[in-house]
């Protein structure tokens, strides 16, 4: 079985099935949260529900897991098997006191490693175990694929840590300057494997720089969206900017000249953060448009809070500009210096 598979549609197999676990987890809470955040405090019996979003985001491994598994075509034994194992390597569930807390999304970087070795045991062995798959497959990859990757995650989580630092050095930069570089910065990360809330946890990114960094996210978001309108389904497109971007993952792999319009718009984006002193906390960072957090935010943190000019400037720099300029560089970078067309940014869902 192995054979039959070559190293491209390997890698893009992992990778798809990652960016679709992803938008599933995390659609909920991006168009659901900051709603139910708001009623909470008239009926607070909405709690379930907040805490339905943030069990749906601590069970990413596991769906990542599943949804690699059926791209590769595996039994629901083989899927479920590589679910739980890629569950347990992502670093969500921590073991203490006899004991398991959920502890957010995980590590993405660690949940692709562990799915991709997982993977490709099943392919080894799948023709070989027949009828004993149900007795070898799944305590295979739990106790021996899982850990293994649960082993590794301290190590691989180090990645995130380490962006993070270089993410922080840009915030010493002349404001300007480092607004527009944040914005490039995390709208490229939110199309990698990177966690970008980890990463702004991580460097406690606030104020323009979360500011900055969000309407990066709402470039690529918007940008992928607007440009793969035409070969995508609808649902797919909207689900690019108001879940998150990052489903956009194997196009970037497949041909990273897609990313040139997404990155001009950044460039402009990050720019407007720096003149109308988008504000944002370490939380808020790395979500863009997502569930309206990143446009909540800023009203929430600038000077004057909710007045008219600010949600006014809120609409304008998270919604009017990001889908503005998309329209702008698809047409420069599609009709007038054709680098890219269309189909590129088809996505296989």
């Amino acid at each position: 079985m192995i054979k039959e598979i070559d190293p491209k549609t390997f890698v893009m197999n992992i990778l798809n099935g990652v960016a679709t676990g992803v938008v599933v987890v995390l659609i909920p809470g991006a168009l659901l949260s900051e709603l139910f955040k708001a009623l909470v405090g008239v009926l607070p019996q909405l709690t379930v529900v907040l805490n339905a979003l943030n069990m749906s985001n601590s069970l990413m491994g596991v769906v990542c897991g599943i949804s690699i598994g059926m791209r590769f075509g595996f039994t629901p034994i083989e899927s479920f098997s590589l679910g739980l194992a890629t569950h347990l390597a992502s670093g969500s569930v921590i073991f203490k006191n006899n004991s398991m807390v959920m502890n957010g999304t995980g590590d993405i970087i660690n949940m692709m490693v562990t799915a991709a070795v997982g993977a490709f045991v099943i392919l080894l062995l799948k023709d070989k175990l027949k009828s004993f798959s149900l007795l070898v497959i799944p305590p295979l990859l739990l106790a021996v694929i899982g850990v293994g990757g649960l082993l590794l995650y301290p190590y691989v989580s180090q990645i995130t840590a380490w962006i993070g630092i270089g993410v922080k050095h840009l915030t010493d930069l002349q404001p300007g300057l480092m607004s527009i570089l944040l914005a490039e910065v995390f709208a490229l990360l939110i199309l990698s494997p990177i966690t970008t809330v980890g990463i702004a946890l991580a460097v406690s990114l606030s104020g323009l720089g979360s500011g900055a960094a969000n309407l990066g996210i709402c470039a690529a978001g918007f940008g992928y969206a607007i440009m793969g309108w035409s070969v995508n389904p609808h649902g797919t497109s909207l689900a690019m900017f108001m879940g998150s971007p990052k489903m956009a993952l194997p196009l970037v792999v497949r041909n990273f000249k897609t990313f040139i319009p997404i990155a001009a718009n950044a460039a402009v984006l990050g720019l407007l953060a720096y003149i109308f002193n988008i504000q944002g906390t370490p939380m808020s960072a790395g979500f863009g448009i997502s569930g309206l957090v990143g446009p909540l935010n800023h009203i929430n943190l600038a000077s004057g809070g909710w007045s008219i000019i600010n949600v006014i400037v809120a609409l304008l720099v998270f919604i009017v500009a990001p889908i503005g300029l998309a329209f702008l560089f698809k047409y420069l970078f599609t009709k007038v210096f054709p680098l890219v067309q269309e189909n590129d940014y088809q996505l296989e869902m």
